[in-house]
């Protein structure tokens, strides 16, 4: 199985942009899916979490901003960024949790995709 994100591109800051991630022959509804990034020069990091049944978690840097939604019918997660700033600027990943439940968390992703590169210019 393979993720597939896409979306990434170039934006002003205080801009929007909206990520997707497609999961073909996943068991979706198994899978907390979620959204990590990586800055130049740092490790990766957590961003937002969906459970199957819709329960999001987000990390500080991006709560109020940044939305996780699914698409569950056709195995979609889209991770939806307003009032972007340059320090968000970083090749976002789309990744899947087996065991998370209804309980999203920032860890135990097993599943990743490529990632999806985001330039915020300021």
């Amino acid at each position: 199985v393979q993720l597939q994100a896409s979306g990434g591109g170039l934006v002003q800051a205080g801009g929007s942009r909206q990520l997707s991630c497609a999961a073909p022959g996943l068991a979706f509804r198994n899978y907390v899916m979620g959204w990590f990034r990586q800055a130049p020069g740092k490790e990766r990091e957590f961003v937002g979490a969906m459970s199957w049944r819709g329960n999001p978690y987000y990390a500080d840097s991006v709560k109020g901003r940044f939305a996780v939604s699914r698409d569950n019918a056709n195995s979609m997660v889209y991770l939806q960024m307003n009032s972007l700033k340059p320090e968000d600027t970083a090749l976002y990943y789309c990744a899947a949790d087996r065991y998370g439940g209804n309980y999203p968390r920032p860890y135990g992703f097993d599943l990743w995709g490529q990632g999806t590169l985001v330039t915020v210019s300021s």
